[in-house]
């Protein structure tokens, strides 16, 4: 791993409460995130991929473990230090509508964290910021004094990318930033957060279930399954040569746009998704698993370096 660790994750757990038992949506999680990189976390829905990214910024309190950003334990921080590091840690959300407040216009939904932050002196050079971030991600100045429901998909979503890196952030969460957008919108928003990390300097999570969009944007990829993590690598390694069966699984489902294609089958996991309420001991995808053994129902696999840095969590994946 090369370059400042900005992030770092140490067995970080996210447990809710529901009327049938604890339910495990971030159990154990850890990683290190480098400047300047992006890291993708994918898995079916329900894997916790976006919870992870909410526990990670703080939005949700985690149940254990640690968040260490910028070389400081946030994990216990109180809402007045929080409030301080939202300048530097900020997300995009998945649903370009719903994540804007209707009754703001353009210009008021992405001047509000400058106001909020009191990064200016007054309304004139937050106006001009707010033209400047506008500029940055591709919206026309006629839109200033528009609503968000007088726009489509990808206008609403560089709306609020222009609102995540109005206080010049290190970090973004993405959650799912592309997902409710059309194909050839996904592209442009793609290429767009693409062009601010290198400008910028900017470090991203990147939460997706879309594996195409991963391998566009992702330094290393992060795999999850009912909030375990069973792979992690670079993502050129991931493609190349995944070791996890669920990563085979997911890897192997990726349509290929030529009907004239006689490839390998896609493989279908089969078997019943293990309740992550309470979760028994052993591997959570044994179930679902083309190779079990008896091991895997009653130990939890750890996660190890099967090869320079390349990480899998598998009985029989390892050295």
């Amino acid at each position: 791993m090369s370059g400042k660790v900005l992030l770092e994750c140490v067995n970080l757990k996210k447990y809710f409460d529901t009327p049938g038992g604890t339910l495990h949506a971030v159990d154990d999680v850890s990683f290190k995130l480098c400047e300047g990189k992006t890291l993708g976390v994918v898995g079916e829905s329900g894997c916790g991929k976006s919870t992870l990214g909410r526990t990670i910024l703080r939005l949700t309190p985690s149940t254990g473990g640690k968040i260490i950003f910028d070389g400081e334990d946030i994990t216990e921080k109180g809402s007045k230090d929080m409030i301080k590091l939202r300048q530097k840690m900020q997300m995009i959300f998945q649903d370009p509508f719903s994540s804007l407040d209707p009754k703001m216009t353009v210009s008021q939904i992405i001047e509000e964290p400058l106001r909020i932050h009191k990064v200016y002196k007054n309304k004139e050079e937050r106006s001009k910021r707010v033209n400047e971030l506008m500029e940055i991600v591709g919206l026309d100045d006629r839109y200033v004094n528009i609503y968000p429901h007088e726009l489509d998909g990808g206008r609403r979503q560089r709306i609020g990318i222009a609102r995540s890196i109005a206080l010049n952030p290190k970090f973004i969460v993405c959650d799912e930033p592309v997902s409710a957008l059309d194909v050839s919108i996904q592209a442009q928003i793609l290429n767009l957060m693409m062009d601010l990390k290198e400008e910028f300097g900017l470090t991203y999570i990147f939460v997706t279930h879309d594996l195409s969009v991963v391998k566009h944007i992702s330094d290393d990829i992060l795999v999850l399954y009912l909030g375990k993590m069973v792979e992690m690598t670079s993502s050129d390694r991931l493609f190349e040569n995944p070791v996890h069966p669920y990563t085979k699984a997911l890897l192997s489902a990726i349509p290929i746009p030529d009907i004239t294609f006689k490839g390998k089958e896609a493989e279908v996991m089969k078997g019943e998704v293990t309740s992550p309420i309470e979760p028994p001991e052993g591997c959570r995808f044994a179930a679902r698993c083309p190779m079990p053994s008896e091991r895997c129902f009653k130990e939890t696999p750890e996660f190890v370096e099967v090869e320079e840095n390349h990480f899998v969590a598998c009985h029989k994946c390892k050295k």
